[in-house]
């Protein structure tokens, strides 16, 4: 029996081609042209006029923090249901993050909660678009003139989503991108942040070089390796040729999902809400008591089956980094209940109606 991955990277002939052009040309490293064009045709995607690549989702994360200022004695508001990366770059910069709860009904950042946790120490926000969802931008917007607070968009999880019909990242200081293997478009390492500021571009730009500025081995600040290859690049170009197609299967994924689970007792399917267009990074549901197994027990069916899935990401207060007794009741509900099921374009129908079939039938 063929194991179902969760997840695996659409790759195919474009990219082969590209990744051949750059080995051929010698251009290997992080100088080449597929690097600029990467930059900016992912730019032109989000809506924005500036894309700085970096090495990683969390590199682009950490930089966008860095160049916004951010350092020891400021405190930066973070989703308690969030991957650990977005707290952790908050602590590299020798910030303090501070975590609040998120909605039930988006995952995201809850706007309310935010205006509680603000102090004087506050400087930014980190919104998190999990799991494909966009967040309330409006609100949190709104919050952060009122308080005079930069925002960076986490959108690791969301290429292409849309608020109010524009693309998450063009809101914020920055947006912020992996490209990891898993994610809907894939470098296979990777990340870009975007961002509509020339001063910010440059201050990223120098950051990721060393600390790189002007003539050759000049560098006036502490920088960072945190470039992105030309190789790499090519692989992000091809997939970006290509990039509404992906998005388009993982739609017809998503539909597909929910119309084999529609009406399942104890299952919730996610929901879009009004303004928003989500997109499918791994087709997240929430199983309840009412199911007849925990999401565990599930999961561990699941495999025996041949078919892999992920949990939720875990509350940032039950990390031993993070630690806290502090409560935060909808992170760490959505995180015992939730799971991802298999979402990659060459999934295909059929394999999507098993999945389904065998859920159904180990419902009570």
């Amino acid at each position: 029996m063929k194991k179902i991955p969760v997840s695996q990277p659409s790759l195919g002939p474009k990219e082969l081609e590209y990744v051949s052009q750059a080995v051929r040309t010698g251009w290997v490293s992080y100088l080449g042209n597929y690097v600029t064009e990467f930059e900016e045709g992912f730019a032109d995607f989000c809506g924005v006029k500036y894309g700085c690549s970096v090495s990683s989702g969390t590199a682009a994360l950490h930089l966008a923090l860095l160049a916004l200022g951010i350092g020891p004695g400021d405190e930066v508001i973070v989703p308690a249901l969030t991957f650990v990366a977005t707290a952790n770059v908050v602590t590299f910069t020798g910030a303090r993050p501070v975590f609040v709860d998120v909605r039930a009904e988006d995952f995201n950042i809850d706007p309310e909660e935010i205006e509680k946790a603000l102090t004087k120490n506050t400087r930014a926000i980190i919104a998190v678009h999990l799991y494909g969802n966009p967040c309330d931008m409006d609100r949190i917007m709104k919050i952060a003139r009122s308080h005079n607070l930069m925002v960076i968009e986490d959108c690791a999880e969301a290429h292409g989503a849309e608020y109010q019909g524009r693309r998450v990242g063009s809101f914020g200081k920055a947006g912020c991108f992996s490209f990891f293997g898993n994610k809907i478009m894939t470098t296979g390492e990777g990340g870009m942040v975007v961002t509509n500021n020339a001063a910010l571009r440059d201050k990223i730009n120098t950051l990721k070089d060393h600390g790189s500025r002007g003539r050759r081995y000049h560098h006036p600040v502490i920088g960072y390796n945190y470039r992105l290859t030309n190789l790499q690049s090519a692989l992000g170009v091809a997939q970006l040729k290509k990039i509404d197609l992906l998005l388009e299967e993982r739609r017809k994924i998503s539909d597909l999902y929910d119309s084999y689970l529609d009406g399942v007792e104890g299952i919730t399917i996610p929901r879009q809400m009004d303004g928003c267009r989500r997109v499918c990074w791994l087709y997240s549901i929430l199983i309840e008591k009412e199911f007849g197994l925990t999401r565990d027990q599930l999961a561990d069916k699941l495999a025996v089956k041949g078919i892999d899935s992920r949990p939720f990401f875990v509350p940032m207060n039950k990390l031993t980094p993070y630690r806290t007794p502090e409560r935060f009741p909808v992170a760490e509900s959505l995180s015992r209940r939730g799971i991802s099921l298999p979402t990659f374009d060459s999934l295909g129908k059929n394999s999507i109606k098993r999945i389904c079939r065998i859920i159904k039938e180990l419902s009570v």
